[in-house]
């Protein structure tokens, strides 16, 4: 045999150079580098020792230690027995006095986060406090879900559940029964599952949803939930099979029972169920020991602040379902979808609007004089701020504001009376909604210098443009008298946004390119969107957000939600369901207050994950809303929905390898079975550049005429269709397709032809 058999070479331990046999002790080729290596270890205040790592042969792990030859070189000589004991004691003493003097800086509520802690807490309320805000939630029917309460709230009473059908629970004997109550006592309405299909013959366009119908968010969690590694691809055929969105392609998928989330309710609230001796109202809440606080976990509170006071509540809601209700629109629950605008009004909202009319349930296929009495119809407002968000409001900003629209090509269409009822323009300002939150009025005034904050970015406003500011505002009260052509010019300016300077931040009006990004209307939509959704209810939605069905089931469900913030478990808030004066508003508003006023979602996030409250502001995939986000990021790119995007300009500029689809598949290619679609800001990219104005027919030929004078297409040329873009966008085929509807080309997606 070779002699290297015999005589191996001494190997590398974890990268050191120094030879070392396989015990772990070193080997030396002379006398003179044992002297040095003796030295360099006798110098060192700390050296090691490797210890053989079980189940890793040929792995040594190397430990610091405290160098005993440094320890003698200082006057200290244990000596050999008592050496390692004295150096244990030493450890122990430093392990003692660490926690010694975290549990003397510590108290039950902790004060001081721990160095894997992460964002420092936000918490400012009492556990009884949160509580109490469960509880409201939970009695009004905000919280139709069977998932579980957090342990942290402490719950030691079962809350009824007045939103939650009665179910049998299981007998636990006490000895294992956990110490703290996580679940409901369902006293609701029986719920009956519907099978939502199209009956041929009539199976060329899908039935609308069940008037009061209702989706079950829990079944939908269960295949849509990213955490849980479910597509968005599976998740889209779930909603839209439940719904009986697939009236033509039937494919066929057996019995899909699992697949059914969408229910009405039957029967009435039965409050005989409540066994419980005391009928539950606020400040009923458990108080709990220190032992029983420590038991379930403590509580952070926010460093440097006060507990808040207790929360000023209104007196539960009375749940009612929807078969129970003397009409079929409820005051509690106004379904008002909100949009914020800020700039010149573009093709932006106004496809928004558009795809609003194509998809909801607004009646405009029924004779104007005879409504369907069974539906509550929505409605859409939105808010314009008439400026950029800096500045102060003209005294005549509400008729500056409808000169603007109506002088506007893509906003005058819905000016039309026929959209009188479920189209309404109302006017942003500032300070009159901020003092209309109960929660704000007495103190945000305090919070001037840091009110346009989100995620942390603060964008002040110096103090010599708001004195320019008023006094501009006080000359122009002082104007009384205004010609009707000054009024027009002043409308024209407003509406294309001439007399602002995009080169100052704070004097921007909308997003006219990426270097011209509007931040400080981004910023104030932030807050925007929790004032309306908690002054008047319903839904907000971004500017960016495209209708692609009905949202009646989503009305049913009387809770709150956001969705997920693409692959992290934080919230976007793009969509924001929230009820009119909610305990959890209250606790938002009051708890952003001490928090720098700060709305953004993933601010938002850390406030309700602090205070155990995510789930009343339920977390739903974002594939019901944001379909492409995750193929955008990099994931389930193996298996992607229809259409595949891996960046979100594909929407505007569709690869030219998937060009095919937009014009083959049309609407119903795109994203079916989601709710609505969020192309992600793009503000300056138009929807249709070959045809960049609105094409409604000659309803609306004035507008149109304005607007092609803007893009400088000629009037009355017969169009040819090699002036056309061959192979048409995603977005273009939207637009076109929504215009169809208007125009009385098509019908919408239901089947229904508009009624003018």
């Amino acid at each position: 045999m070779a002699s290297s058999s015999f005589f191996p070479s001494p190997p590398r331990v974890n990268g050191s150079s120094k030879p070392r046999t396989s015990n772990g002790l070193p080997v030396y080729s002379s006398v003179v580098q044992e002297k040095l290596g003796h030295r360099h270890s006798a110098g060192a205040l700390f050296t090691s020792i490797t210890l053989p790592i079980p189940g890793v042969p040929g792995r040594r792990l190397r430990v610091p230690v405290i160098n005993p030859a440094r320890l003698q070189q200082c006057g200290i000589r244990p000596g050999r027995k008592r050496g390692p004991v004295i150096l244990c004691l030493a450890i122990l003493a430093i392990i003692y006095a660490t926690f010694a003097f975290a549990r003397r800086l510590g108290s039950q509520e902790k004060q001081w986060p721990t160095p894997f802690q992460g964002p420092t807490s936000t918490l400012i309320f009492k556990r009884e406090d949160l509580q109490r805000i469960w509880e409201w939630e939970i009695l009004s029917g905000h919280y139709p879900s069977s998932r579980k309460i957090p342990e942290e709230i402490g719950f030691t009473k079962t809350p009824v559940n007045p939103a939650l059908p009665p179910k049998k629970a299981p007998t636990i004997p006490l000895r294992f029964r956990p110490p703290f109550v996580t679940n409901t006592q369902g006293i609701g309405p029986k719920r009956v599952y519907l099978d939502i299909q199209s009956r041929p013959p009539n199976v060329a366009y899908p039935p609308r949803p069940v008037p009061g119908s209702a989706a079950d968010l829990d079944v939908v969690m269960e295949h849509c939930d990213f955490s849980k590694k479910k597509f968005v691809r599976d998740c889209l055929e779930v909603l839209r099979l439940g719904a009986g969105l697939d009236n033509q392609g039937r494919l066929r998928r057996g019995k899909m029972d699992e697949w059914k989330y969408i229910y009405a309710e039957q029967g009435e609230v039965n409050w005989a169920l409540n066994v419980t001796t005391e009928t539950p109202h606020m400040g009923k809440a458990a108080v709990l020991s220190a032992a029983e606080q420590d038991a379930s976990s403590e509580l952070t509170k926010k460093r440097g602040a006060e507990w808040e006071s207790t929360p000023d509540l209104r007196a539960p809601l009375k749940y009612e379902p929807f078969n129970t209700l003397p009409a079929p629109c409820d005051d509690e629950n106004p379904r008002v979808f909100h949009m914020f605008w800020a700039g010149p009004f573009t093709d932006k909202p106004y496809l928004a609007l558009l795809s609003f009319l194509f998809t909801q349930n607004v009646g405009l296929h029924l004779p104007e004089d005879q409504p369907d009495t069974k539906v509550c119809r929505p409605q859409f407002w939105l808010w314009i701020n008439p400026g950029p968000a800096a500045s102060l409001p003209n005294p005549n900003a509400r008729k500056d504001m409808y000169d603007s629209l109506q002088a506007n090509p893509w906003a005058a269409p819905f000016l039309h009376p026929r959209f009188k009822d479920v189209i309404h323009f109302k006017l942003w300002n500032t300070t009159e909604q901020l003092d209309g939150i109960p929660e704000l009025k007495d103190e945000w005034r305090e919070m001037r210098d840091t009110l346009f904050n989100s995620g942390g970015v603060i964008v002040n406003v110096p103090a010599d443009e708001e004195k320019a500011a008023r006094e501009k505002l006080e000359t122009t009260s002082e104007e009384t008298v205004e010609s009707e052509e000054e009024t027009t010019a002043a409308a024209k300016a407003s509406a294309t946004g001439s007399e602002t300077n995009p080169d100052d931040p704070l004097q921007r009006l909308g997003s006219q390119s990426p270097d011209t990004y509007d931040r400080m209307s981004v910023i104030l939509s932030d807050m925007a969107r929790f004032v309306l959704c908690h002054r008047f209810g319903g839904i907000y939605l971004d500017a960016d957000t495209i209708f692609l069905r009905d949202w009646e089931e989503l009305w049913g469900w009387h809770g709150a939600f956001a969705y997920r913030w693409s692959r992290l478990e934080k919230y976007n808030t793009a969509v924001l369901k929230m009820n009119r004066n909610s305990a959890l508003g209250t606790f938002l508003f009051r708890t952003a207050l001490k928090n720098g006023l700060d709305f953004h979602p993933m601010t938002v996030s850390q406030y309700t994950k602090d205070a155990y409250l995510e789930e009343l502001l339920l977390r739903l995939p974002d594939a019901l809303f944001d379909s492409a986000w995750l193929n955008t990021e990099w994931f389930q790119r193996d298996r992607p929905p229809q259409p595949y995007f891996t960046d979100f300009t594909d929407f505007f500029d569709t690869p030219a390898q998937n060009s095919a689809s937009p014009a083959a598949l049309g609407f119903d290619g795109f994203f079916k079975g989601a709710y609505s679609y969020h192309f992600h800001n793009f503000w300056w990219k138009p929807f249709d550049p070959s045809r960049n104005w609105p094409d409604l027919g000659p309803r609306f030929v004035a507008t149109e005429r304005l607007a092609r004078v803007g893009v400088e297409a000629e009037e009355g040329r017969e169009e040819q269709v090699a002036d056309d873009k061959r192979d048409l966008d995603w977005a273009t085929v939207l637009k076109r397709t929504f215009e169809g509807y208007v125009r009385g080309e098509r019908p919408n997606m239901y089947g229904e032809w508009i009624q003018w």
